[in-house]
Parts: structure tokens; C-alpha cells; sequence
């Protein structure tokens, strides 16, 4: 008798579970097509997400997509194969949210810097409409252990330098951004980044590391560029006036530091294989320096020529990358790595000087 009744309460306890797996399963896609439709509204009218699933230590959404406003030069702003939340379970019951961790998998975003400089990102839910009202801000902080994105690519739109904007494309990008607090943002927050830089001739590499605090913009960014194809970055490093690049390799190793506004970066630019275009006069220039030093310097240093800068200044003011004293330095520094005289280049380059540190200014993004 009691091993009958002992095999009943078993069979009951398993129905039991049973029926509450599968009420709990039917509960959950109910609830994932109900979250579904909030996310697309809270995304906006451009948005589209293919499916939520909900599981019982993280919530997957496929396929989403936000499509690009009239104007931007790709057909998206954001997409992505796969973002997997990960809640921190220990933080349910305290009065902040805590999320462990949000991979981004497939992901695709794309960026416009405008005619007047400014970098646009996400203009849907970044951007406020003209004439909206101001939001009041959201007293519940959020705290994210980490943000990681797996096999990925970023457009870089520019069209400060050209009417038609120039693309920088990076891929197989793979990154690491830890240490979120929102909307304080007051914490050391850390970032590493590895991928390709795409080009015409050959493909570069570019890595990233460090920390910045995005309260105050305090920061510690090691970059590092190499094999980068000089056509890609020609933009930036050429004036419309000078004479082109036909061929050649970049390298770039970047230590910036930002305290109490002040940016102090010594770097170092190593330029290898470069051929310049044929056509031109015996005054043009490359980067500022007279074609001839440049193309004599490239047979007497084995083709490769390296340049020391250091950019200073308050990035509160907005020109301070383009300023007459840094656009000086930049261009005696690759006059001096020529051996060129400093009065020479001030005679017979003029203007190129201000040119040079333009296109550093540029290329910084500043």
C-alpha cells in the first residue's frame, strides 16, 4: 500500500511540474510577443525585430533592424543577427537595475559626421525632433557588467571633407565595453576594440584599449593602426590641392590622455611603399612637404618614412585641433623628419603647414 501510494505523489509531482513547465512556456511566448510590440514602439517607427524569446536567465531578440532616415548614406542605421540580455539575478530586488551582460551578435552600425562636423549616430532615438519637449530623465540607475560584440562591422560616414561623404569601413569587429553606470557615468568605464580596416589595395588592422569616463570625458586610449591602405585615409591626409596617393601603407601609434579637459596625445605615423601620383608641378606638395623632399626621402629610407607629432589642447574648444600653433608643429615635425629647414618650409609650403594639421585634426576626429 504505501509503495502504491509513494508511486501516486511521484506521478502527481511530475504532472504537476509538467503542467507548470508548460503553462509556464505557453506564459512566456505570450509574454515575448507582448514585449515584442513595446520594443518595436519604444524603437520607433523604423524599427522592425523579428522575435523576443524569453528565457529564465536571459531574453534573446533576433533579427532587428532600424532603418536609416531620408538623407543618410546607407539604407540603415543599426542591425543585428542576435542581442542577448543577461540580467543579474542577485539585483532583482534592489532598487537599481543590474544587467550582467549584452552580447550583440551579426551587429551593424553605421555613423554620418555632417557637413559642419558633428557625429550623428541613431538619429531615431537619439535626435529629438525640432520643437519637441525635453524628457524628463529617468531616476532608476542601470548598472551594465558588460557590452560585447561579436563579428561586426561599423560605417563611418564623412561629410565634412567631401560633399559626397567619404566611407571608412571596419569589419570582423570584435568588442568589449565594461563597467556601465547610467546616467551617472561617473565610473572608469573600459573599451577594447580589434578589427579590420577595409581598403582598396589591401586590408589594415586596427586596435583600440583603454578607459575613458563619460561624465567628464577623462580618458586613457591607446590606438594603434597597422597596414592601414594610405588610399582610404587620403582624404584626410591630402589636400585637394596636392598631389594624390597612389599606393602606400599607414601605421599609427596613438597614446591619448584627457585630464580636466586637456588633451595631451604624442604619437607616432609610419608611412611605407607610397607612391605618389605622377602628375603635378615641381611646387606641389604631400602633406604639406614639397613632393620632391617626400619622393627623395622614400629612396633613401627604404621606402618608409616615420613622423612624431603630439596633439594638445582643451577639447571644449572646438578648434583647438586646428589651431595656427598645432597645424606649426605638425608640419615642423614632418619637416624636420625630412630634413628640411624650418625657414624653407615657411617660404615655400605657406599655407601647407595649417593644411597638415587640418588633416591630423581630421583624421582624429576633432
Amino acid at each position: 500500500m504505501r509503495s502504491r501510494l509513494l508511486k501516486r505523489i511521484i506521478w502527481a509531482l511530475a504532472a504537476l511540474i509538467i503542467v507548470l513547465g508548460l503553462a509556464g512556456t505557453v506564459g512566456l511566448h505570450f509574454a515575448a510577443q507582448s514585449l515584442k510590440g513595446k520594443v518595436e514602439q519604444a524603437l520607433g517607427p523604423e524599427s522592425e525585430v523579428g522575435e523576443i524569446i524569453l528565457g529564465w536567465s536571459a531574453i534573446e531578440i533576433r533579427q532587428i533592424r532600424i532603418h536609416a532616415p531620408q538623407g543618410w548614406p546607407s539604407q540603415d542605421t543599426l542591425r543585428a543577427e542576435k542581442i542577448v540580455i543577461e540580467p543579474d539575478l542577485r539585483g532583482l530586488l534592489s532598487a537599481q537595475v543590474k544587467l550582467r551582460r549584452i552580447r550583440v551578435e551579426g551587429g551593424y552600425l553605421s555613423l554620418l559626421r555632417s557637413r559642419e562636423g558633428n557625429l550623428r549616430l541613431l538619429p531615431s532615438l537619439l535626435e529629438k525632433p525640432a520643437g519637441a519637449a525635453e524628457e524628463p530623465a529617468s531616476a532608476t540607475p542601470i548598472s551594465i557588467g558588460s557590452v560585447e560584440l561579436n563579428s561586426s562591422e561599423i560605417e563611418f560616414f564623412d561629410a565634412s571633407i567631401r560633399k559626397t561623404p567619404h566611407k571608412l569601413h571596419l569589419e570582423q569587429l570584435q568588442a568589449k565595453v565594461e563597467n556601465l553606470q547610467i546616467p551617472a557615468l561617473d565610473q572608469q568605464t573600459r573599451m577594447q576594440l580589434d578589427s579590420v580596416v577595409k581598403g582598396r589595395h589591401s586590408d589594415g588592422k586596427l586596435a583600440l584599449n583603454g578607459w575613458m569616463r563619460l561624465d567628464n570625458r577623462d580618458s586613457d586610449i591607446t590606438t594603434q593602426l597597422r597596414g592601414v591602405d594610405l588610399v582610404a585615409f587620403q582624404p584626410y591626409l591630402v589636400k585637394a590641392s596636392e598631389t594624390s596617393v597612389r599606393k602606400g601603407l599607414l601605421d599609427l601609434d596613438l597614446k591619448s590622455g584627457i585630464r580636466d579637459n586637456r588633451l595631451h596625445a604624442p604619437g607616432t605615423i609610419t608611412l611605407s611603399g607610397l607612391e605618389l601620383s605622377s602628375s603635378g608641378s615641381s611646387f606641389s606638395t604631400f602633406m604639406g612637404v614639397p613632393r620632391q623632399a617626400v619622393v627623395a626621402a622614400i629612396k633613401n629610407r627604404d621606402g618608409k618614412i616615420s613622423i612624431k607629432f603630439t596633439l594638445e589642447g582643451n577639447i571644449k574648444d572646438p578648434h583647438f585641433s586646428l589651431n595656427e600653433s598645432l597645424a606649426q608643429r605638425t608640419g615642423a615635425a614632418i619637416a624636420e623628419s625630412l630634413g628640411i629647414s624650418l625657414e624653407g618650409l615657411a617660404s615655400g609650403v605657406g599655407s601647407a603647414t595649417h593644411g597638415v594639421g587640418s588633416a591630423i585634426g581630421r583624421l582624429f576626429g576633432n
